[in-house]
């Protein structure tokens, strides 16, 4: 009998023991997603300098934004983008992934609209075309590179958004090319549909940019998925400067090592940030926005906050 009361009394212990193990995880994992979900509002704007432009050439702001993922009553996301017009870019250059409800074209065109007033140019996402899934949010953190299977109904109103977009006039660069001229500079422009969706197919540049060296000119790249097949295109055509997002920048992401993936095949530690692409000899400036939205169905980010990117191109030395 004593042999059984100690067996018995051990047993206890354990099962205690397991419980209070598996309610500690628990709460460890409430406060981690309670974290996650209240940084995806901790909004801010990364600032950048380019010394990219002809000597004695004027200042040219850029804000690129990226990955809205728009759901309707998003006051705090609203409020913020309409604050981005303080900073009275010169152009906004926008990267895709706008929408992440089938009925929020009404306020991503609202929070954009003081935005909408300055010169722009766009690529589509994926979640431009089609609508997020519900999916086990663990799935996010496989490296996965496969394009995304999407049927009828989960299409987006992206043609309305695009053309909202070009009434106000922003340029739409999906799979082919612009020049504008902006501050006394020649900006030549090349974009692609999403890579993601292996929709890319890059036009090149616009007519006469083989001979714009003999005015100030810069030329400018734009992709929604940084895939590195679009970004060689790119670097071997001699783009000067690349945007692009779709990474989130890992949107879970590990202090003091950065990214665990990036849905696609970039390297991790280029999630987000401004680095180099180096390709046959030549070195391009690149920057990945980590994003501003996360899809509805995995609201949380974890040391990755969201973020504008106010770009000052300023004249080389």
């Amino acid at each position: 009998m004593a042999n059984t009361h100690r067996l018995a009394s051990a047993v206890s212990r354990t099962v205690r023991g397991a419980a209070l193990a598996v309610g500690a995880a628990a709460a460890g994992a409430g406060v981690l997603i309670g974290y996650g979900m209240s940084e995806t509002t901790r909004f801010g704007v990364r600032e950048e300098t380019l010394p990219l432009l002809a000597p004695g050439a004027a200042p040219i702001r850029i804000l690129h934004l990226s990955d809205i993922h728009m759901v309707p009553n998003q006051e705090l996301k609203r409020r913020w983008l309409h604050s981005l017009a303080d900073l009275n870019p010169d152009l906004v250059i926008n990267t895709g992934d706008n929408l992440g409800h089938s009925e929020g074209l009404d306020s991503l065109l609202d929070a954009l609209g003081p935005l909408m007033a300055f010169p722009g140019a766009f690529v589509p996402g994926s979640n431009c075309y089609f609508a997020p899934r519900p999916k086990n949010p663990l799935r996010y953190l496989r490296k996965r590179t496969d394009a995304p299977r999407n049927s009828p109904k989960y299409q987006l109103p992206w043609q309305a958004m695009h053309s909202a977009f070009g009434a106000a006039g922003w340029v739409n660069m999906t799979n082919r090319s612009h020049s504008m001229a902006l501050n006394g500079t020649r900006l030549d422009f090349t974009g692609v549909d999403d890579p993601h969706l292996e929709l890319d197919r890059f036009a090149g540049w616009p007519a006469g940019s083989s001979t714009s060296n003999q005015a100030p000119h810069l030329r400018i790249a734009l992709a929604h998925a940084p895939y590195q097949r679009t970004l060689d295109k790119f670097t071997a055509a001699g783009a000067d400067l690349i945007f692009a997002g779709h990474t989130h920048g890992g949107q879970v992401c590990i202090p003091g090592y950065g990214a665990l993936v990036t849905n696609c095949d970039l390297p991790t530690w280029r999630a987000s940030g401004l680095t180099y692409w180096e390709h046959m000899g030549r070195s391009t400036p690149m920057n990945i926005s980590a994003g501003i939205g996360t899809s509805r169905f995995t609201p949380i980010r974890i040391a990755c906050p969201p973020e504008a990117i106010l770009f000052t191109l300023t004249a080389r030395a």
